[in-house]
């Protein structure tokens, strides 16, 4: 038998914040950082968070809670991001951690990123942003302005150094690249933007998931798997350029009619303008190509199947399935939720960058109709652990044990070996359930539907429930 024991989470409200309710949660597990959209759509971000200390006792000092940092309406979409390796002359190796919000600017003409920070003093601060592109323009007061409609819907999703972003109005999906540049010198920081890949889509897109090396969309009937590397390093390109007379000291003048220039776009890696052995300046261009094409090595992959369907084969059946959650589980392995809550797993097999991609799709076997999944990566453990819900009173862990849905080079002979799946808890709660965020193996943050969110934290012999109102409560005296 399981104990619980139950308390309240005093958070500390964001200064000027409203107390509008929350709507979604964003958690990054690295730094343990949380963010609470509202429905003003602003932001709540709450740094290294400690959700799992039982609560003191009134002979000991209270846990002090960190210092949340207000991002203020309007927002329409939000990640967090990792920056890998952010100055390697400084000895610095540990990542930073990134927050990027969108929003409309100019009543939609353009949409507006903002960056945050995590700082080492435990705080979100809005950082400088470098950026040299044409469609791309900081402003100190507001952040970047990217010159594109924002339109009815747009997303974002992050991974390290890179987010993408998708846009129903402009039927696109454009990759960036963000780094470190150095220190503002008022103990803030300065990133550097690149916008690297523009996708011209051909059928609709419901969900996106940028995971290490790994752009996956979300589509009818099916996902969409890109490489990441190619559309962030870019390509080698030719440019013929007239040059200008070159004089010489000793006198000597010469002139050429052409030089033939090789430039490579390298928009992760060397953000600086490069010039070549002809002494030609080399300008950085985004690569710009339709979802349907083969020049990157795509792979479409259709749901209940084994056979993968290549780019060329996109015919819908009569009622379109769409894919509209997709979670990592592994380097490799995803798995895609679809619009009939059937939960899919994706195996994906790359032998060398560049390559092309084969992949493998199963469907998972259960009765119940998923509305929210969430997965937790842990590879210190040789289990995995997914919860799911059906957006009503419960939510249930599962565990899958020694996975590998890896494809390989024979269709006939790819296979998943999935030695365990096994539901092991259920937490039933007593409102509707809006969204869930995995926290460890053990836990999990449930936010209800009108007033309160949940931390379940299942040990061998107790569990710790805490709760706090989705009004959140001002910090304690």
């Amino acid at each position: 038998m399981v104990e619980v024991q139950a308390c309240k989470l005093s958070l500390p409200r964001p200064f000027l914040s409203s107390s509008s309710p929350i709507t979604s949660l964003l958690f990054e597990p690295r730094s343990t950082s949380l963010a609470l959209m509202h429905s003003d759509s602003s932001f709540s971000l709450y740094p290294s968070l400690s959700p799992f200390s039982p609560p003191s006792s009134q002979s000991q000092a209270p846990t002090p809670t960190p210092t949340p940092t207000l991002v203020p309406p309007p927002s329409s979409s939000a990640s967090f991001l990792l920056l890998q390796n952010p100055r390697p002359n400084s000895g610095c190796h540990n990542p930073r951690v990134l927050f990027v919000v969108a929003a409309p600017h100019r009543a939609g003409a353009a949409v507006l990123f903002r960056f945050y920070v995590l700082q080492k003093s435990q705080l979100f601060t809005k950082a400088e942003v470098l950026c040299s592109q044409r469609d791309l323009e900081f402003d100190r007061k507001s952040g970047v302005l990217f010159n594109v409609n924002h339109g009815i819907s747009i997303k974002l999703a992050g991974s390290i150094n890179v987010f993408a972003m998708s846009s129903v109005s402009n039927s696109k999906i454009w990759v960036f690249a963000v780094k470190m540049a150095g220190d503002d010198g008022d103990g803030g920081v300065v990133l550097k933007l690149m916008k690297c890949a523009v996708i011209d889509c051909c059928v609709p897109v419901f969900s996106i998931s940028v995971s290490g090396e790994l752009l996956i969309l979300g589509e009818e009937n099916g996902v969409r798997v890109f490489q990441l590397r190619p559309l962030v390093k870019g390509r080698i390109r030719k440019e013929q350029r007239e040059s200008k007379s070159l004089n010489f000291p000793n006198g000597y003048d010469r002139k050429t009619a052409g030089v033939e220039a090789n430039m490579e776009v390298a928009c992760n890696g060397d953000l600086e303008g490069r010039i070549d052995l002809n002494r030609v300046s080399l300008k950085r261009r985004s690569v710009r190509f339709r979802q349907d094409s083969s020049e990157w090595s795509a792979c479409y992959v259709a749901f209940k199947g084994k056979k993968v369907e290549h780019l060329k084969s996109m015919m819908p059946s009569f009622i379109p399935i769409k894919a509209v959650s997709i979670q990592a589980f592994a380097a490799k392995t995803f798995l895609i939720l679809d619009s009939d809550g059937e939960v899919h797993l994706l195996g994906i097999s790359i032998h060398h960058p560049g390559s092309e991609i084969t992949c493998h799709m199963k469907l998972f076997a259960n009765t119940l109709k998923v509305q929210k999944l969430a997965v937790l990566r842990d590879t210190s453990t040789r289990g995995r652990t997914i919860w799911i819900s059906d957006g009503f009173y419960s939510v249930h862990m599962m565990t899958v044990s020694e996975t590998d849905a890896s494809a390989n080079d024979d269709e006939n002979d790819s296979e998943e070996k999935l030695t365990q799946i096994s539901v092991t808890q259920a937490i039933f709660t007593s409102e509707m359930i809006q969204d869930i965020v995995p926290l460890a193996a053990n836990a999990i943050l449930i936010l209800g539907q009108v007033k309160f969110i949940c931390i379940c934290n299942f040990l061998k012999l107790v569990a710790w429930l805490f709760l706090f109102s989705g009004h959140l409560c001002s910090r304690p005296d």
